[in-house]
Protein backbone atom coordinates (compact mmCIF):
# COMPACT_ATOMS: atom_id res chain seq x y z
CA UNK A 1 0.00 0.00 0.00
CA UNK A 2 1.34 3.41 -0.95
CA UNK A 3 1.87 6.16 1.59
CA UNK A 4 -0.50 8.39 -0.38
CA UNK A 5 -3.24 5.75 -0.08
CA UNK A 6 -2.62 5.37 3.64
CA UNK A 7 -2.85 9.12 4.18
CA UNK A 8 -6.05 9.31 2.14
CA UNK A 9 -4.53 11.63 -0.46
CA UNK A 10 -5.27 11.29 -4.14
CA UNK A 11 -2.36 10.19 -6.26
CA UNK A 12 -1.09 12.89 -8.58
CA UNK A 13 -0.21 11.58 -12.03
CA UNK A 14 3.06 12.82 -13.53
CA UNK A 15 2.95 12.97 -17.31
CA UNK A 16 5.97 14.71 -18.80
CA UNK A 17 6.06 16.12 -22.30
CA UNK A 18 8.97 15.24 -24.57
CA UNK A 19 10.44 18.72 -23.96
CA UNK A 20 10.25 18.25 -20.18
CA UNK A 21 11.80 14.79 -20.46
CA UNK A 22 14.73 16.11 -22.48
CA UNK A 23 15.14 19.06 -20.10
CA UNK A 24 15.26 16.70 -17.10
CA UNK A 25 17.67 14.36 -18.88
CA UNK A 26 19.90 17.37 -19.54
CA UNK A 27 19.93 18.20 -15.83
CA UNK A 28 20.72 14.62 -14.89
CA UNK A 29 23.35 14.01 -17.54
CA UNK A 30 25.33 17.24 -17.16
CA UNK A 31 25.46 17.00 -13.38
CA UNK A 32 26.01 20.75 -13.07
CA UNK A 33 22.97 21.46 -10.88
CA UNK A 34 22.80 21.05 -7.15
CA UNK A 35 22.28 17.54 -5.80
CA UNK A 36 18.64 17.99 -4.81
CA UNK A 37 17.71 19.32 -8.23
CA UNK A 38 19.35 16.32 -9.91
CA UNK A 39 17.65 13.96 -7.46
CA UNK A 40 14.25 15.53 -8.10
CA UNK A 41 14.84 15.33 -11.86
CA UNK A 42 15.66 11.63 -11.56
CA UNK A 43 12.55 11.04 -9.46
CA UNK A 44 10.33 12.85 -11.96
CA UNK A 45 11.78 10.77 -14.78
CA UNK A 46 11.21 7.59 -12.79
CA UNK A 47 7.55 8.34 -12.00
CA UNK A 48 6.70 9.69 -15.46
CA UNK A 49 3.72 7.85 -16.95
CA UNK A 50 4.65 9.00 -20.49
CA UNK A 51 8.19 7.57 -20.33
CA UNK A 52 9.38 5.81 -23.48
CA UNK A 53 10.52 2.89 -21.32
CA UNK A 54 8.02 2.19 -18.54
CA UNK A 55 9.71 1.25 -15.28
CA UNK A 56 6.42 0.52 -13.45
CA UNK A 57 7.97 1.34 -10.09
CA UNK A 58 5.84 2.11 -7.07
CA UNK A 59 6.55 5.25 -5.06
CA UNK A 60 8.17 3.16 -2.33
CA UNK A 61 10.48 1.50 -4.89
CA UNK A 62 11.41 4.90 -6.37
CA UNK A 63 12.06 6.15 -2.83
CA UNK A 64 14.43 3.24 -2.21
CA UNK A 65 16.25 3.65 -5.51
CA UNK A 66 16.86 7.38 -4.99
CA UNK A 67 17.34 7.26 -1.21
CA UNK A 68 14.35 9.43 -0.52
CA UNK A 69 11.24 9.11 1.59
CA UNK A 70 7.86 8.20 0.16
CA UNK A 71 6.60 11.55 1.35
CA UNK A 72 9.27 13.24 -0.79
CA UNK A 73 8.03 11.35 -3.84
CA UNK A 74 4.47 12.36 -3.03
CA UNK A 75 5.50 15.99 -2.52
CA UNK A 76 7.35 16.07 -5.86
CA UNK A 77 4.31 14.57 -7.62
CA UNK A 78 1.97 17.11 -6.08
CA UNK A 79 4.29 20.06 -6.78
CA UNK A 80 4.68 19.04 -10.42
CA UNK A 81 0.95 18.62 -11.01
CA UNK A 82 -0.19 21.72 -9.13
CA UNK A 83 2.72 24.15 -9.59
CA UNK A 84 4.80 22.98 -12.52
CA UNK A 85 8.20 21.58 -13.32
CA UNK A 86 10.38 24.37 -11.90
CA UNK A 87 8.74 24.20 -8.46
CA UNK A 88 8.98 20.39 -8.41
CA UNK A 89 12.73 20.58 -9.05
CA UNK A 90 13.46 22.96 -6.19
CA UNK A 91 13.39 22.39 -2.46
CA UNK A 92 10.65 24.09 -0.53
CA UNK A 93 11.78 27.47 0.74
CA UNK A 94 11.81 27.90 4.48
CA UNK A 95 9.42 30.42 5.90
CA UNK A 96 11.34 33.20 7.60
CA UNK A 97 10.15 35.08 10.63
CA UNK A 98 8.83 38.44 9.52
CA UNK A 99 8.18 40.04 12.88
CA UNK A 100 11.42 41.87 13.56
CA UNK A 101 11.38 43.47 16.99
CA UNK A 102 14.40 45.72 16.57
CA UNK A 103 14.16 48.08 13.63
CA UNK A 104 16.51 50.92 12.81
CA UNK A 105 14.83 53.42 15.13
CA UNK A 106 14.94 51.12 18.15
CA UNK A 107 18.51 50.17 17.32
CA UNK A 108 19.49 53.86 17.31
CA UNK A 109 17.87 54.34 20.73
CA UNK A 110 19.73 51.32 22.11
CA UNK A 111 23.01 52.71 20.82
CA UNK A 112 22.22 56.13 22.27
CA UNK A 113 21.38 54.62 25.64
CA UNK A 114 24.63 52.66 25.60
CA UNK A 115 26.57 55.86 25.03
CA UNK A 116 25.04 57.54 28.08
CA UNK A 117 26.53 57.16 31.54
CA UNK A 118 25.31 54.06 33.40
CA UNK A 119 22.78 54.48 36.24
CA UNK A 120 23.88 55.31 39.80
CA UNK A 121 25.62 52.42 41.49
CA UNK A 122 26.95 50.92 38.27
CA UNK A 123 30.39 51.55 36.84
CA UNK A 124 29.43 50.45 33.30
CA UNK A 125 26.56 49.09 31.25
CA UNK A 126 26.02 45.36 31.25
CA UNK A 127 23.82 43.69 28.65
CA UNK A 128 21.26 42.72 31.30
CA UNK A 129 21.26 46.25 32.70
CA UNK A 130 20.77 47.66 29.21
CA UNK A 131 17.91 45.23 28.53
CA UNK A 132 16.10 46.15 31.73
CA UNK A 133 16.65 49.88 31.12
CA UNK A 134 15.35 49.60 27.54
CA UNK A 135 12.14 48.01 28.81
CA UNK A 136 11.86 50.53 31.69
CA UNK A 137 12.16 53.46 29.29
CA UNK A 138 9.46 51.97 27.07
CA UNK A 139 11.69 51.74 24.01
CA UNK A 140 10.44 48.18 23.46
CA UNK A 141 8.03 45.99 25.42
CA UNK A 142 10.34 43.03 25.94
CA UNK A 143 13.95 42.31 24.98
CA UNK A 144 16.58 39.84 26.09
CA UNK A 145 20.14 40.68 26.96
CA UNK A 146 21.19 38.43 24.07
CA UNK A 147 19.23 40.57 21.57
CA UNK A 148 20.84 43.70 23.00
CA UNK A 149 24.27 42.10 22.62
CA UNK A 150 23.51 41.07 19.04
CA UNK A 151 22.37 44.60 18.22
CA UNK A 152 25.50 46.15 19.69
CA UNK A 153 27.72 43.55 18.03
CA UNK A 154 26.12 44.39 14.71
CA UNK A 155 26.98 48.06 15.23
CA UNK A 156 30.49 47.18 16.44
CA UNK A 157 29.81 49.28 19.51
CA UNK A 158 31.51 48.90 22.86
CA UNK A 159 28.93 49.06 25.61
CA UNK A 160 30.51 51.40 28.07
CA UNK A 161 34.24 50.78 27.93
CA UNK A 162 35.01 53.79 25.76
CA UNK A 163 33.23 56.94 24.71
CA UNK A 164 31.49 56.20 21.46
CA UNK A 165 30.66 59.71 20.31
CA UNK A 166 26.90 59.60 19.98
CA UNK A 167 25.20 62.74 18.78
CA UNK A 168 23.94 64.93 21.69
CA UNK A 169 20.83 65.64 19.60
CA UNK A 170 19.98 61.93 19.58
CA UNK A 171 20.47 61.74 23.35
CA UNK A 172 18.07 64.64 23.95
CA UNK A 173 15.32 62.95 21.87
CA UNK A 174 15.27 59.84 24.03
Amino acid sequence: MLLSEVMGMEKYRVTLTEEEQSYLLGIVNTGKSNANRIKHANILLAIDENAPVKLNLTDSQVAQVYHAGERTISTIRKAFVLQGLDIALERKKRAMATNVKIDGEIEAKIVALTCQNPPEGHSRWTLRLLASQIVALGIIDDISHVAVGDTLKKTRLSHGYTKNGVSPKLLRNM
